[in-house]
């Protein structure tokens, strides 16, 4: 199973970014986007995390990684 983890773009360069997910960092390229995105916006990134798939609210952003740290501190993950 896939899981889409929101990563909040912490820096971004020729049309790539530099994302952040629970402390883990990685490039992706922003190329697919149909929105434009800034530093601070969240994404989710298409299988295998080489691309941006989706810019998402930061509100449900916030909601999923809060959930997600819930489940991972409960131990069901």
């Amino acid at each position: 199973m896939c899981m889409a983890v929101p990563s909040r773009i912490v820096a971004m360069e020729n049309g790539s970014a530099t994302v952040e997910a629970f402390g883990a960092l990685r490039t992706t390229s922003l190329m697919l986007l149909d929105e434009q995105v800034q530093v601070g916006d969240y994404v989710i990134l298409g299988a295998g995390g080489n691309f941006a798939a989706e810019k998402v609210e930061p509100e449900r952003a916030l909601e999923a990684l809060a959930y997600l740290t819930e489940i991972l501190a409960s131990g069901q993950a």
